[in-house]
């Protein structure tokens, strides 16, 4: 059998041929093209940056304003910033997804870049050490909110994947939102703590759309007004519904608003005069946007109507229970205030007879007596021209010599050790006479005792007479 050969010729030239390099010129075209779209892309992205203003940290009123929100120029209202850290001499493009955001202009921020790593204007910190509890360095691209929102906030990782991500993120941070209220500490910290809160109850998981338009205006108009909402269907807020709003109604939302008085909810400060003591005043009617916002407008001018709440509101849960010791509790109050008005009535019928009646601002509460107390003492001023008030000095001296009589009183019935009987001897009289027979012991018989002694003496032998006649009519049972 014969077996045919290859031809390794052909092979051979095939190999060759395979290996021989393409010309050089073949290659400069796509070369070329390579480079300028590089160079493009650079200058496309120092464009962006150039759009992006860059923080001047040698400004120290530019920081002021985008770091805490403050106002350098009268008329001119705080904003809330995004600021993304770059150093000034990197090499590398801004971050993309903080461009996009940038690009969107839907977020309600202004976007600014910052070399965070450079030492600010008036201070020996950079910006990451300055704020290194609120700043985490592991995260790139560092991204924070600061401005009129407060002090810079850094944004979660999460929201750093795409530009629309961040542009959500940004708006949670920074668009106002009423405060979520779901336990005591949240009352106390995020309402009942601050200056003034506007406090909504909702009647139910939702509020309506009416009310949600007039909470949104309501954020918008009032910026320093702190703003909650507590789900009254399943919570129940002791020491406030009961007090001071109309009875609970499913699906029908309730208003107060808050003032502090004095105080702080800080658990760090113990001291008795720093107990958190506030005010409220309430929507009495339908809710919306013109009744809620003039009761806010009233608080801050100090012109409302403000009660003094006597204990802090707590969170309750909303049982059948509780709300029927809050129903008799309300009940109760109602009938108070009746009966007071009765009988303030009925005394100014009588023609002000009575203690409470001789003022008509003295209902006979705290404030009432304290009010006549002051409407009598101008009175007697007034008829007394040579009324002169006393100085601290005669003050301190009528309080010495009215303890000094006080002393002396007790002293009267006060019995010394020594006067004392040895323990277990009873005291007779005449114990305790002199060696010279002069008797030294207490006056056990007073007047009373010497000129009544025959009255006594006869009126017990009318007694022991009146109980022999009973004995006699006695019926013997035996």
């Amino acid at each position: 059998m014969a077996i045919k050969k290859k031809n390794t010729n052909t092979t051979a030239s095939n190999k060759k041929t395979r290996d021989k390099p393409p010309p050089l010129d073949e290659w400069i075209k796509p070369a070329i093209g390579i480079v300028l779209a590089l160079l493009g892309y650079q200058f496309f992205r120092g464009m962006v940056q150039q759009d992006i203003s860059r923080i001047n940290l040698e400004d120290e009123l530019e920081l002021r304003q985008v770091l805490f929100g403050e106002v350098i120029e009268e008329g001119v209202m705080a904003e809330n910033y995004a600021v993304l850290c770059h150093p000034e001499t990197a090499t590398y493009p801004i971050s993309s997804v903080f461009h996009d955001a940038a690009k969107d202009g839907s977020a309600p921020a202004i976007f600014r870049v910052m070399d965070c790593d450079t030492v600010m204007a008036g201070s020996d910190k950079t910006v990451k050490e300055r704020f290194a509890k609120q700043l985490n360095d592991k995260i790139r691209p560092m991204v924070f909110v600061s401005g009129k929102t407060g002090p810079p906030k850094q944004v979660p990782a999460k929201h750093l994947k795409t530009g629309s991500m961040l542009v959500k993120a940004l708006k949670n941070l920074l668009t106002p939102k009423a405060e979520k209220i779901e336990t005591t500490q949240d009352l106390r910290t995020k309402c009942l703590d601050k200056d003034i809160c506007a406090l909504l109850l909702k009647g139910s998981k939702t509020s309506p759309n009416y009310v949600k338009s007039a909470m949104e205006k309501l954020l918008v108009e009032f910026p320093k007004v702190a703003f909650a909402a507590v789900d009254t269907s399943v919570l129940y807020v002791m020491g406030l519904e009961a007090e001071y709003l109309p009875e609970f109604q499913p699906d029908i939302p309730r208003f107060a608003v808050f003032q502090k008085v004095s105080g702080t909810a800080d658990k760090s400060k113990t001291d008795s005069s720093t107990r958190l003591k506030t005010s409220v005043t309430t929507l009495e009617g339908s809710l919306g946007y013109g009744p809620m916002s003039n009761l806010i407008a009233s608080v801050i001018q100090k012109t409302a109507t403000m009660q003094k709440v006597s204990s802090l509101p707590t969170i309750k849960t909303r049982t059948k229970k509780l709300e029927e010791e809050e129903r008799q509790k309300r009940q109760r109050r109602q009938e108070q205030q009746q009966r007071r008005s009765s009988g303030s009535s009925s005394n100014s019928d009588s023609g002000g007879s009575g203690y409470f009646s001789s003022s008509s601002d003295n209902d006979g509460t705290a404030d009432g007596r304290r009010a006549e107390r002051e409407r009598r003492r101008a009175e007697h001023r007034a008829n007394n021209p040579n009324y002169k008030e006393k100085t601290p000095e005669e003050i301190a001296e009528i309080e010495r010599r009215r303890r000094q009589r006080m002393e002396e009183e007790a002293q009267k019935w006060n019995v010394a050790p020594e006067d004392a009987p040895e323990e277990g001897e009873p005291m007779e009289r005449g114990q305790d006479e002199d060696e010279d027979g002069s008797s030294n012991s207490r006056a056990y018989e007073d007047n009373w005792d010497s000129t009544n002694h025959n009255d006594d003496v006869d009126s017990g032998d009318q007694q022991q007479q009146e109980a022999d006649d009973d004995d006699e009519d006695v019926m013997d049972l035996d």
